[in-house]
């Protein structure tokens, strides 16, 4: 959608320029991405395949994304409700 203070009419050239280079970078990016998530998927495809859990791969993955003391504060929330309903 186009901004009300740059109406298409008065873009200059070289704005249309650089908005036609922002939106091929944003395509060729999510092209790149597309790839990306087909490769990731390979690798999960292959772990499966030689008998890794992915569910575990998967949450070890979001595990290591956090810092230590994100981790800690997890882990500690998920113990006290372990405990409150006895598991």
């Amino acid at each position: 959608m186009m901004s009300a203070t740059v109406p298409s009419e008065s873009m200059d050239q070289g704005t249309a320029d650089r908005l036609r280079s922002m939106i091929e970078r944003v395509e060729r990016l999510e092209s790149e991405k597309g790839d990306i998530s087909e490769d990731i998927k390979g690798v999960f495809q292959e772990a499966k395949s030689e008998g890794f859990d992915t569910k575990a791969m998967k949450a070890i993955i979001r595990l290591r994304k956090k810092e230590a003391h994100e981790r800690e504060e997890e882990e500690q929330l998920l113990e006290l409700y372990r405990q409150a309903i006895g598991v």
